[in-house]
């Protein structure tokens, strides 16, 4: 009888803490939805331009800080180093020749979307409409546009299918959502009066695209190649602002994993630099020595 006593005890004491721990979890749950929604849920907005959190419009310089020698020179021959090539690509690659490219006009190869933005260039970035981001390069003269949805928040896989028939091209069909945009704009994150913090991040991902080069030398991608980027901008302690991108391509034909880099570049007070140049002039020949930059 004792041992049932306590036994009982025991239980009836565990069943308590649970309901308890149980009803601290839904109040902290209600708390936090309290303070999410202090004024409402966040106000609705447009895709594009009218919910951008972030600023990339203006004119920026490419900073090269990563693979300098594969980016300012073209590559000898069969230097594939850190591109994930796999045989057949490899394959593909060793039967690369910069002469042939020419006579064939296949120059601007090397300045499709997956490689466009290791390219040592300037960007000029600007709205074309409330929809539409439009980047171009001086270094090849490329233009990129990068399509927010015009019917309220769609998938991005849902965006997608909407250029599934276009004709391929170096830039590719590109489809842009804003990401991580609850710290800008939700009133949790910092205290009430305070303005709110910078935050999110542009998310892009480009189809297709012509076959073309991850590497001026012949690393090949294929038009199955699927490119996803993430845009984010920071303020040095010099007062410059930049963006980073980080590029991902995925090719199931020639990598044997996703080859993913990094690309910096700073913001210029204006377009007087800005020099266009066609793409049969950049990359110079192996061992040819790099403009000043």
């Amino acid at each position: 009888m004792t041992n049932y006593v306590r036994t009982t005890g025991v239980s009836l004491l565990k069943s308590t803490c649970v309901v308890l721990l149980a009803s601290s979890v839904l109040l902290s749950t209600a708390g936090f939805a309290q303070r999410l929604f202090l004024d409402g849920p966040p106000p609705p907005a447009d895709p594009g331009r009218l919910e951008a959190p972030i600023d990339l419009t203006g004119n920026w310089v490419a900073v090269v800080t990563e693979d300098w020698a594969y980016r300012m020179l073209t590559p000898a021959p069969g230097d594939y180093m850190s591109v994930p090539l796999n045989e057949l690509g490899i394959e593909v690659a060793n039967t690369w020749d910069l002469e042939t490219d020419n006579a064939a006009g296949l120059q601007c190869k090397a300045f499709g979307a997956a490689r466009v933005m290791r390219v040592p260039t300037r960007l000029q970035i600007s709205w074309e409409d409330d929809y539409t981001l439009r980047i171009d390069t001086d270094a090849g003269m490329q233009t990129r546009l990068l399509n927010f949805s015009r019917e309220g928040h769609r998938s991005m896989m849902s965006m997608m299918l909407d250029g599934a028939t276009r004709e391929r091209s170096w830039q590719g069909y590109s489809v842009a959502a804003w990401e991580n945009i609850m710290i800008h704009r939700s009133r949790m994150f910092y205290a009430p009066g305070e303005e709110g913090p910078p935050g999110g991040n542009l998310k892009v991902i480009t189809t297709r695209m012509t076959p073309g080069y991850l590497r001026p030398n012949g690393a090949p991608y294929s038009e199955d190649a699927i490119l996803t980027e993430y845009y984010d901008t920071f303020t040095a302690p010099t007062g410059d602002d930049w963006f980073v991108v980080t590029t991902i391509v995925d090719d199931p034909l020639y990598l044997m994993q996703p080859y993913v880099t990094t690309s910096h570049f700073r913001r210029e007070a204006d377009n007087s630099k800005w020099n266009p140049s066609p793409c049969e002039t950049w990359p110079p020949k192996p061992g040819a020595v790099p403009p000043r930059w």
